[in-house]
């Protein structure tokens, strides 16, 4: 079900669009892997991101729910792929993270190892949202997910998190670099600021995910035929 409808800039397009309810978003399953994941059908959205890009954050601002994701002053904490509902067929995924955290090595191998089963096999993937601190973005490790990404033509949404650390104009040279610097990778690459403290971009967040669903998802029979004769 969609809320009140709003303008966005999507690309170099101006769409109006109903955004989806992302406050009735509730927990579905931890897995380790995708063999213990629900049926691959519908449409998911993951977040991906270095273990202290603040995922969890973000999604809990995304959806106005303080502890749907686990949060954690000590980075690595998600460990599983976790799996919310939005409606039936729509999903968001948080993955493992990636990069810093105080784990043993072997624990480290085996969440890449399921974080990378996940994005190659898992046919419902439609879009990633990656995020990165706004202090140190695109580190190598994002960079390959980017190529990866754009070769496999998934839509990605960059974030730069914890955008509150600067003002409004060192933060805007920094996206406006950021973004010169993703052209390399072609494909479809939108980045954008994001403060899950200040309330920065997350109307955007809501805005892109909506037009991700709404695009991939499938035709809802009856009921969808009637609500475009209206």
């Amino acid at each position: 079900m969609a809320c009140r409808s709003r303008q966005f800039i999507y690309g170099t397009f101006i769409l109006d669009t109903p955004t989806l309810n992302f406050h009735k978003v509730h927990f579905v399953t931890s897995a380790p892997d995708i063999r213990h994941l629900p049926n691959d059908g519908g449409v998911e959205v993951a977040f991906a991101g270095r273990s202290n890009a603040g995922k969890s954050s973000a999604l809990n601002a995304l959806t106005h729910q303080k502890s749907l994701a686990r949060t954690s002053k000590t980075p690595g904490r998600t460990q599983l792929i976790n799996l919310f509902e939005l409606e039936p067929g729509k999903r968001l995924v948080d993955l493992p993270g990636y990069g810093y955290a105080q784990v043993p090595e072997e624990m480290k191998l085996k969440w890449q190892e399921s974080l990378s089963e996940y994005l190659q096999k898992r046919e419902s993937l439609k879009g990633l949202v990656l995020l990165m601190d706004i202090r140190h973005p695109l580190k190598e490790i994002d960079r390959q997910l980017l190529q990866w990404a754009v070769a496999t033509e998934l839509s990605v949404l960059v974030l730069l998190t914890k955008a509150d650390k600067f003002n409004t104009s060192p933060r805007n040279t920094i996206v406006q670099q950021v973004r010169r610097d993703v052209r390399e990778f072609g494909g479809d690459v939108r980045v954008e600021a994001f403060s899950s403290l200040k309330g920065i971009g997350i109307d955007t967040l809501a805005a892109v995910l909506t037009q991700w669903y709404l695009t991939h998802g499938e035709p809802q029979g009856d009921d969808q035929d009637d609500t475009q004769a209206e």
